[in-house]
């Protein structure tokens, strides 16, 4: 990481740090969308069922993965503060940390996942697929969680190129798997959507094995020392990075969750609707990685600046990324209403899924202007490390406002299914509006604060 002073150079090191950690998240939401797209093509029970399936997942995944994602912030402020030798000690806290909560997620689902199941209204063949696709998938989430560490603690580096490569090594191998336990070629059984679970969790185990290598083998990671002493559990590191963690972990939870539970409730919808509706939230989800990509850089940009005392330097990245996140935003809002047929179609061969998903499309036009300013500001308040505002405003916008509006719409107009999206939507406004008054907010008393100590 290096300091920079002109507008000029600081948009350079944004670019630097933001292309390796897009193309990450690109592909490792690809994994996710190969998994749809390919159980789509398998048939619509099994996009239904893989759809279920993601939505009790992803909430769960994403949530405790923002926990552990709270060492990027650690690890920029102990660099940019001069103190690169307590950050091997921090990391390996964080890994013990990631094992407790991969150990606790598989104890916790394997009693209550058929009970959640058995309650929704579900066609059997769909329940079958979720149930199966998730039972495959739980074997990788010790070293998902494993991996989420190493990369905060590379990234945080500013080696983000590093996060990429891991990550671009893996794809192949997922899809190669999909095609051979989805559809059952070159022997292998077809396993329909349950074969994307098995294929997710080998990539998973792949991207841990490369990464725990490269951190071992490679520069500047090799002079951090990581691996060669055992640390014991530390319950002081542990704490500050629940202190961190826990919010960001809440705040993407909510937001995650809130998505998935508008897919659950659309359980009462018929086959056809379900499908759809994941299709295109899919590749909404596959979008929000640009909005999403800009907010971790800021995070280890502001980061790096807050810690070594130059907040006029943090200020200004901030408006760099969410400007450049605004700018995005319509980018792709003009390929969804050019291109939402070819997007549809891409999901499925069934004209009336297709149909019913170019439909859907439209409403996630709405999704990317307000993700444009809420998640890159949620990246900035990380850097500064103000994070329990944020989960308090995801939580009102997308629980208190959101999903209610959308449910009385779905169940009360002639709106149907789209009212969710139409909830959804409104939360994610007001969500945006909040995130980015209390970032302003917490600037100006940074400001303060350094000019009263000065």
């Amino acid at each position: 990481m290096k300091t920079t002073v002109t507008m000029s150079q600081k948009f350079k090191q944004f670019i630097v740090i933001l292309l390796p950690i897009l193309v990450t998240q690109i592909a490792l939401s690809a994994i996710t969308f190969f998994d749809t797209n390919m159980s789509g093509h398998a048939g619509s029970t099994d996009l239904a069922g893989v759809a279920i399936g993601s939505s009790l997942w992803v909430p769960l995944q994403t949530g405790l993965s923002g926990i552990l994602m709270g060492m990027t912030p650690i690890v920029s402020h102990l660099i940019g503060g001069g103190q690169a030798k307590k950050v091997s000690y921090h990391v390996m806290q964080g890994l013990w940390l990631a094992i407790l909560l991969a150990v606790a997620v598989l104890a916790v689902g394997s009693m209550l996942l058929p009970v959640i199941l058995d309650g929704m209204n579900l066609e059997n063949e769909v329940r079958s697929v979720a149930f199966r696709f998730l039972s495959f998938l739980s074997i990788g989430i010790i070293p998902m969680f494993g991996y989420t560490v190493l990369r905060s603690f590379i990234d945080a580096l500013g080696q983000t190129r590093i996060s990429m490569t891991i990550t671009l090594i893996s794809l192949p191998i997922n899809i190669f798997l999909n095609y051979l336990l989805i559809f059952g070629n070159w022997g292998f059984p077809r396993l329909g959507g349950a074969g994307a679970g098995i294929a997710s969790a080998i990539t998973y185990w792949c991207v841990f094995a490369v990464a725990v290598l490269f951190v071992i083998r490679l520069k500047p990671f090799v002079s951090y020392g990581m691996f060669r002493q055992f640390h014991g559990v530390s319950f002081r590191v542990w704490k500050e990075l629940l202190k961190i963690g826990v919010p960001i972990g809440f705040s993407i939870f909510f937001e995650t969750a809130v998505f998935a539970a508008v897919t659950l409730l659309m359980s009462r919808f018929n086959t056809i609707t379900i499908a759809a509706h994941q299709a295109a939230m899919n590749f909404a989800t596959t979008l929000y990685m640009i909005p999403l990509s800009i907010s971790m850089a800021l995070t280890i940009l502001v980061g790096f600046e807050k810690g070594a005392g130059r907040l006029k330097d943090a200020r200004q990245y901030s408006i760099l990324g969410i400007g450049s996140a605004v700018a995005l935003s319509l980018v792709t809002a003009v390929v969804l209403l050019v291109a939402g047929q070819y997007v549809a179609g891409l999901y499925s061969e069934e004209s009336k899924v297709i149909a019913l998903t170019q439909h859907f499309l439209i409403y996630a036009i709405f999704f990317q202007i307000s993700d444009a300013i809420a998640t890159p500001v949620q990246g900035a308040l990380r850097g500064y490390k103000d994070v329990n505002p944020a989960f308090i405003i995801t939580f009102v916008s997308y629980w208190v406002i959101g999903l209610p509006v959308g449910y009385l719409l779905a169940s009360f107009t002639s709106l149907g299914a789209f009212g969710f999206w139409i909830g959804l939507i409104t939360g994610l406004a007001v969500g945006a509006t909040l995130l980015l008054w209390r970032l302003v907010k917490v600037q100006r008393a940074t400001r303060k604060s350094a000019a009263i100590a000065a």
